[in-house]
C-alpha cells in the first residue's frame, strides 16, 4: 500500500512538473507574441542619445527634416560633398541612431559621395514608434527628398545594412536606384529569428517579416552583397542565398569579423575599396 502510494505521489509530481513547464513555455509564447516590437527595434541600444555629429569627422553636414506619407517628421542629415560621385541613401542597422554611425558616413563621403541618412520612426530624434511597413514609409520619405533635390535616379545609391538592408531592398523595389547595396542582412526576419530561437515556433509567431529573398527577384539594378563568415547574428547562408537568387548584374564582397565589427576587422581599406570597385564597374558613367 505503502509503494502504491509512493508511485502515485511521484506520477502527481511528474504531471505537476509537465504541467508547469508547459504553462512556462506558453507564458513564453505569449510574451513573444506581444512584445515582439520591443524584442525587434532597439533605438535605444547602446544609448538613446546623440553623441556625435559629422562635424566631429569635420564632414560638413545639414540637419534635414523629412516628413512621411502619414505625416511624422524624421530626423536625418544630408552630407554634401563637392563634384559628387552620386548620392548615397543609406537605412542604417537596427540598434542606435544616425549619431552612431559617423565612421560609415566617414568611409562613404571618402569614396566621393553624397549621403542622405536618416533615423527610423521612434529612432533617435524622429517621432513615433516603429513598426514594419512605418519603417517602409520612411525610407520612401528620404528617396522623395532626394528626387526633390534634384537628383536622378541612376545619381542615387540605395545603402542598407542588417535590419536596413531589408528597408533598402524593398524600397528598391518601387524605384530604380543606379545601385543597391546590401550588408549584413538575412532572407527573411521569421528565417534568422528561427534560427536563433529553435525552441520557439517563431514563423508562426511573427508580426513582422522583412522578406529581403522575395524582393530580390523583381530589382534589376547593380547589386552589391556584403557578409561575414563570422557574423554571430545573421548567419553567412543568408548572404549567400540572397547572392544566388538576385538578377545580374551582381558582385559579392567577403568580410571577416563580427555583425558588428565586420568594416574594422576586414580593414577600411579593404572594405572602402570593395565598394569603390562595384561603383566603377556598375555605378560610374
Amino acid at each position: 500500500m505503502m509503494q502504491h502510494n509512493h508511485k502515485s505521489g511521484l506520477a502527481r509530481s511528474a504531471r505537476s512538473a509537465v504541467l508547469l513547464l508547459a504553462g512556462s513555455y506558453l507564458l513564453l509564447v505569449i510574451y513573444t507574441y506581444f512584445n515582439q516590437g520591443a524584442m525587434l527595434y532597439l533605438p535605444d541600444f547602446p544609448g538613446s542619445g546623440h553623441n556625435a555629429t559629422p562635424a566631429d569627422a569635420g564632414l560638413e553636414y545639414r540637419n534635414v527634416t523629412l516628413t512621411t506619407e502619414d505625416r511624422l517628421q524624421l530626423d536625418a542629415w544630408y552630407l554634401p560633398t563637392p563634384n559628387e560621385r552620386g548620392v548615397i541613401l543609406f537605412c542604417h542597422g537596427n540598434a542606435g541612431n544616425i549619431s552612431h554611425r559617423i565612421g560609415t558616413l566617414e568611409i562613404l563621403n571618402n569614396l566621393g559621395f553624397s549621403i542622405l541618412v536618416f533615423d527610423y520612426r521612434g529612432y533617435g530624434r524622429s517621432e513615433g514608434k516603429p513598426d514594419e511597413r512605418g519603417t517602409y514609409n520612411d525610407a520612401e520619405a528620404a528617396w522623395q527628398y532626394l528626387q526633390q533635390r534634384g537628383y536622378r535616379n541612376d545619381q542615387i545609391v540605395i545603402m542598407g545594412r542588417s535590419l536596413g538592408a531589408a528597408i533598402a531592398a524593398e524600397l528598391a523595389t518601387h524605384h530604380s536606384p543606379g545601385a543597391l547595396v546590401l550588408e549584413s542582412t538575412f532572407t527573411t526576419l521569421p528565417k534568422m529569428a528561427a534560427e536563433l530561437y529553435p525552441y520557439l515556433p517563431v514563423r508562426w509567431l511573427s508580426r513582422f517579416h522583412y522578406e529581403t529573398i522575395d524582393r530580390l527577384p523583381s530589382i534589376n539594378t547593380p547589386l552589391l552583397i556584403l557578409h561575414s563568415r563570422e557574423d554571430e547574428i545573421i548567419p553567412f547562408s543568408h548572404g549567400e542565398q540572397l547572392f544566388e537568387i538576385a538578377n545580374p548584374p551582381k558582385q559579392f564582397l567577403e568580410l571577416k569579423g563580427g555583425h558588428n565589427d565586420a568594416i574594422h576587422a576586414s580593414g577600411i581599406d579593404y572594405y572602402q575599396n570593395g565598394l569603390n570597385d562595384f561603383f566603377i564597374r556598375y555605378f560610374d558613367r
